[in-house]
């Protein structure tokens, strides 16, 4: 006789009623946000504002701080366009814990617009070079303070975090793909953006961004993200690494890098390695080079063969400073196990590298390049996937510049609060993450003998860790 099954409680109807009366008490659906909050008063950031971004023409209404304040808030809790401010401001206990409510999606998009002046636009069209299309306007006042306070927030976590003395800068572009009208075509064939940002390897931090248009190539005078990106590096830093693409290759970068006494940079040995770009010279320099030298790198590929080897190459170009030491060319070889050709009907391919690195092993030189895919492309990722870098809000290119870096203080802070005072295993935690298990803790706000009290509803080692978080970012005022 078969035995009865005993039935699913997912069979049954909800066991409650919902009564449509709000409830007397103040609750929050997002009573983790003060830890971001904590986090960027922490690290001196209203104050870098008030130095450094001016864009009210009027005294009344919120100041810059609590703006950008806001924004790094709607970023933590998952907002990705101004119209989810108006969510936030749904939130009854949420002003009452961080001391101002936010503004409104109105208020908002206003802010973002100030950023844009349409006179850099002109300006930008009006020195481009007969033959180009392209162009990179120049920031705007406001988002040039932006940027310094973003720097601030690099010092000052550098200083909280001395013995990093360490930094690689990894910089590459990323497409934002958008359907607004003034969005140009990219190199993909999608309309959209294509901004530069430049990380700090070692801590996950980005140094320096650069909003740009869909049609301008990534490698358009990539130099200057560059220099932005190692003069945010705290002084506490004292050797230093660059790893780039392709679109990095170009002669203006590289001769910087290699120069010890390079302007507008740190002095001395920056070790780096770049993708090259395949000209026909170099790639008949690899296809001579002895079978013997050939290495594998990597780990192995069950379908390909993956090996690399280094070529005596000098490039002919003009642009190459002949004082300085030669460049290594490391270049690698794929092929298919099998035999089988490639799409394009190539038995083989070729890549190299750049690199002032001869101290490494070939394979350890590659592996080294290659680990750029593990910093900058997943920063890239979650700036626009779990943070709202991925949605622009605006039609003019200030206010989307904005909104990226706004975007980018935000990462920076939340780089910032795991690092300074959140336990070791969140450390590679992406935002949505940290809102599963602390930001979007539900709580009620109390209040006794003149204090207001904030009790969670959750339980166990992540209240504890709020509560050392809060300790570990103490205020300054």
């Amino acid at each position: 006789m078969r035995k009865l099954t005993k039935p699913s409680p997912t069979a049954s109807p909800l066991l409650f009623e919902l009564d449509p009366k709000p409830l007397q008490e103040t609750l929050t659906a997002l009573g983790g946000i003060p830890l971001v909050v904590q986090a960027f008063r922490s690290l001196g950031l209203p104050q870098s504002i008030q130095e450094h971004v001016r864009v009210k023409q009027r005294e009344r209404g919120y100041d810059e701080a609590t703006f950008v304040e806001s924004f790094v808030i709607l970023n933590a809790a998952g907002g990705e366009c101004v119209e989810d401010f108006e969510h936030l401001r749904g939130d009854p206990g949420l002003a009452e814990m961080i001391g101002h409510a936010v503004p409104s999606p109105r208020a908002a998009l206003e802010f973002l617009q100030a950023f844009h002046q349409e006179e850099k636009i002109e300006e930008a069209k009006q020195q481009r070079l007969p033959e180009q299309i392209a162009y990179i306007p120049e920031e705007t006042p406001a988002l040039e303070g932006l940027g310094r306070v973003n720097g601030d927030l690099v010092r000052r976590f550098g200083e909280r975090t001395p013995d990093q003395r360490l930094a690689t800068v990894d910089q590459d572009a990323t497409i934002i793909e958008s359907h607004k009208q003034q969005a140009l075509p990219t190199y993909e064939g999608t309309r959209g953006y294509q901004p530069m940002l430049a990380a700090w390897a070692e801590t996950g931090l980005v140094l320096a961004d650069q909003f740009r248009d869909g049609n301008v190539p990534a490698q358009m005078e990539p130099l200057e993200v560059a220099q932005r990106a190692f003069a945010a590096l705290p002084s506490t830093v004292k050797e230093y690494y660059y790893r780039g693409d392709a679109a990095c290759h170009e002669s203006g970068l590289v001769n910087w890098l290699r120069d010890e006494q390079r302007p507008g940079g740190p002095r001395g040995r920056i070790g780096f390695a770049i993708s090259a770009r395949m000209s026909e010279p170099l790639h008949a320099a690899i296809r001579v080079v002895p079978e013997s030298d050939w290495q594998p790198y990597g780990t192995p590929h069950p379908a390909e063969v993956r090996e690399c080897a280094d070529v005596p190459f000098v490039p002919s170009e003009k642009t190459e400073k002949k004082d300085l030491q030669p460049l290594r060319y490391v270049a690698i070889r794929i092929r298919h196990k099998q035999g089988e050709l490639f799409e394009d009907g190539s038995a083989v391919r070729h890549f190299a590298v750049l690199s002032n690195r001869w101290e490494l092993r070939p394979a350890r030189l590659i592996e080294w390049h290659r680990e750029k895919a593990g910093t900058i492309e997943f920063v890239h990722d979650v700036i626009k996937n779990d943070l709202g870098g991925g949605v622009l809000p605006s039609k003019y290119f200030g206010a989307n510049a904005a909104w990226l870096r706004l975007a980018v203080i935000a990462h920076n802070v939340l780089q910032a609060l795991k690092r300074l005072a959140l336990p070791a295993e969140l450390l590679t935690a992406r935002p949505k993450r940290l809102r599963f298990l602390l930001f979007n803790m539900p709580g009620r706000l109390l209040h006794h003998a003149r204090r207001l009290i904030l009790r969670v509803a959750a339980v166990g080692k992540w209240t504890t860790a709020y509560g050392e978080g809060l300790r570990l970012l103490p205020v300054i005022t």
